[in-house]
């Protein structure tokens, strides 16, 4: 019921049902070079023409994606699964990147002044050439555009890799791109093997690369960029930790905590995964948690009642069986859910483990679903400890009614994002990335707008 790779095409299936949507041939040699091609074309041009004309085209970007929303929305739901409400905040979310870009960028890039002793001297930010981009499934959309739209804004053309069960997304982007009025080559796709990714990341034509996905994959991408001397970013797992003091709204916090967890089926890297509760509001978190589970309806994406459709592959669900089998094997007690669903869907349960030590699947390992692992802390300083046991360090979120105390344990968590009595979530206007095993570099706000930038020193004697 996945998504299937033939020698010379890819067919994607909606993990609702498992049937199959469309067949997507393989770019042959011949295809992958001439789009290179047409990249670095379209990069001598885009890179000379002024900002304005750029921006604007971004902004037609995002009312493009306005005015599509709903059939937009309707891709992401059919090849992996998002509720269709879900999709449809997914679509406005690259809308509103598109215009905070558009809005931004021109003081963002502006050429920074710093007195010496020259007559002038100065900092500009360059754009480098065409940015290749291996990107996931789960955020089908925003993944892309949040890589692409500030690298194209600052002059960079984007060059898409996309996760090959999400192909038909990745075209519609290729389209969206095109009916915004940007140039062809500004932004094309490569319909590629994950094998393939090594060769294209060698050509000279690419100036750099930035994956969002899996450690394997982004240690993988990022050796090949080592060995060809380029710029690389890499925004991989989490595992983030939903830490509740004594002291903390116990009921909003587990209001949020379904959110933070069960949002896009649990599949999201700064989904909150591991929930630390200092003993004495323990309890009456798992109560008030498992109560909001118990409303979750799981079913067909498509029907707006649904607030939980399926994983987007089968072999997610059989990866996170295994991970609560072996954490209930070990111990874990189950307060709600902890099994798949039959029927041809990759559907899982929503569940919730409570009791969970840091030896068990679902503290060790990033759990990619819906299943969240809760463990008690006896202090505040347990539950730091117990958050930083972790190789990943992507986000956290800390939940008490003393917002000074919150702020000074956050300056202890090993991450990039820190949420006080909120949950972890993206904004244009932050910079967004991890640290340890989570990756390097960032993504949003002047920060990503600059990552694939050549910060160009200017002195005039």
């Amino acid at each position: 019921m996945t998504t299937v790779a033939s020698e010379d095409a890819i067919t994607t299936r909606d993990p609702a049902n498992g049937k199959a949507i469309a067949r997507h041939p393989l770019h042959t040699p011949e295809e992958i070079e001439r789009r290179l091609a047409l990249a670095q074309s379209a990069f001598a041009e885009w890179s000379t023409r002024a900002l304005e004309p750029r921006l604007h085209l971004v902004h037609t970007l995002g009312a493009y994606f306005r005015t599509n929303k709903e059939a937009l929305a309707h891709n992401i739901t059919r090849e992996m699964g998002k509720t269709i409400g879900e999709a449809e905040a997914e679509i406005e979310k690259c809308a509103r990147a598109c215009d905070y870009y558009a809005d931004h960028a021109p003081m963002q890039l502006a050429p920074q002044n710093v007195e010496t002793n020259a007559k002038r001297s100065y900092v500009a930010y360059r754009p480098l050439g065409p940015v290749l981009a291996v990107m996931p499934w789960n955020f089908p959309f925003f993944q892309v555009v949040r890589f692409a739209v500030p690298a194209i804004a600052a002059g960079n053309v984007a060059v898409l890799k996309h996760a090959s069960n999400v192909t038909g997304c990745g075209a519609t982007l290729e389209n969206a791109f095109r009916e915004a009025g940007f140039p062809s080559g500004v932004f094309t796709t490569l319909v590629i093997r994950a094998s393939r990714v090594e060769d294209v990341i060698a050509d000279s034509r690419i100036a750099a690369v930035t994956v969002t996905g899996s450690e394997p994959a982004g240690s993988a991408v990022a050796a090949a960029a080592g060995r060809h001397l380029k710029k690389s970013v890499l925004e991989l797992g989490g595992s983030d930790a939903f830490i509740v003091l004594r002291d903390a709204d116990v009921q909003a916090a587990a209001k949020t905590a379904v959110r933070a967890r069960f949002q896009n089926c649990g599949q999201s890297c700064i989904a909150a995964k591991r929930f630390i509760v200092e003993a004495p509001a323990y309890e009456a978190f798992c109560d008030a948690f498992a109560k909001r589970v118990s409303e979750i309806r799981v079913g067909d994406p498509m029907d707006r009642a649904t607030t939980m459709g399926p994983l987007a592959r089968h072999d997610l669900v059989d990866e996170l069986e295994r991970q609560v089998e072996q954490s209930r094997a070990s111990g874990a007690r189950v307060l709600h859910g902890g099994a798949r669903i039959p029927g041809p869907g990759a559907f899982y349960q929503p569940t919730l483990l409570a009791d969970v030590t840091t030896s068990m699947p679902v503290f060790s390992e990033e759990t990619f679903g819906p299943a969240a692992a809760i463990l008690p802390a006896r202090d505040a300083d347990e539950a730091v400890a117990l958050a930083n046991a972790s190789r990943f360090g992507l986000g956290n979120n800390v939940w008490s009614a003393d917002v000074e105390r919150a702020e000074r344990i956050a300056g202890r968590l090993q991450s990039g994002l820190v949420f006080i009595n909120d949950m972890t979530a993206s904004d244009p206007r932050l910079p967004f990335g991890g640290v340890k095993k989570s990756g390097y570099g960032r993504e949003l706000a002047q920060f990503g707008l600059r990552e694939f930038t050549n910060v160009q020193t200017v002195w005039i004697g």
